[in-house]
């Protein structure tokens, strides 16, 4: 019977078990082989679904921008006010790179740049558009509001790593310190743009 069930799901339990391995050793630790070894199957049975570490890790990548997004559009929605909402976006993304290691490094990873993974592509943008999208709220100028996100998204991952790379630990901040930092730095830049970027019209963009 265990055999069936992972014939029958397998590759969503390798997209699963790839998922918590990047978690706790990061894209470094991740191999196929170990993706087996967690799901209880034989080191050749992952092939039937992903021919090589690339296309399992742009599963992987689809799931996590999935998730990121839906995370996204959760903490905005518990916001009133457009600016808090884009804050706790860049919030919701710290986060989610400290709990899962997955991140923009993953999202743009030059080995999953290939047409075959279209999937990751078309996930990636609607996650980008999102933050794009409540960006223009704050900054209706498109070129504004672009520079507007790489700067939050700059902040947000910046204070993931420095979280993963031990220094917040060094310093004795918690997870929920750093993922408020995050959220502070992030209201202080956007209120900068509200306050020094013009309003235009949507006819304008």
């Amino acid at each position: 019977m265990a055999a069936q069930y992972h014939h029958r799901n397998l590759r969503a339990e390798l997209v699963r078990v790839a998922f918590d391995l990047i978690a706790e050793n990061g894209i470094t630790g991740f191999s196929v082989a170990e993706a087996a070894r967690r799901a209880k199957v034989s080191a050749a049975a992952p092939y039937r679904h992903f021919p090589d570490r690339a296309a399992l890790l742009a599963a992987v990548g689809t799931v996590a921008a999935r998730r990121l997004r839906e995370l996204a559009d959760e903490a905005a929605a518990a916001e009133t006010d457009d600016g808090a909402a884009l804050a706790a976006v860049a919030a919701a993304h710290t986060k989610f790179l400290i709990d899962t290691r997955i991140g923009l490094h993953v999202f743009f990873a030059a080995e999953l740049t290939g047409a075959q993974y279209a999937e990751l592509h078309e996930a990636r943008r609607e996650l980008i558009d999102a933050s794009l999208l409540r960006c223009l709220a704050i900054a209706p100028d498109p070129a504004i509001a672009l520079e507007l996100m790489e700067q939050l998204h700059t902040q947000a991952y910046g204070y993931g790593d420095f979280y993963l790379n031990g220094v917040h630990q060094w310093l004795g901040y918690p997870t929920e310190q750093v993922v408020a930092k995050s959220r502070r730095a992030a209201r202080i830049v956007i209120e900068a743009y509200r306050a020094e970027t013009p309003a235009i019209s949507p006819a304008e963009w």
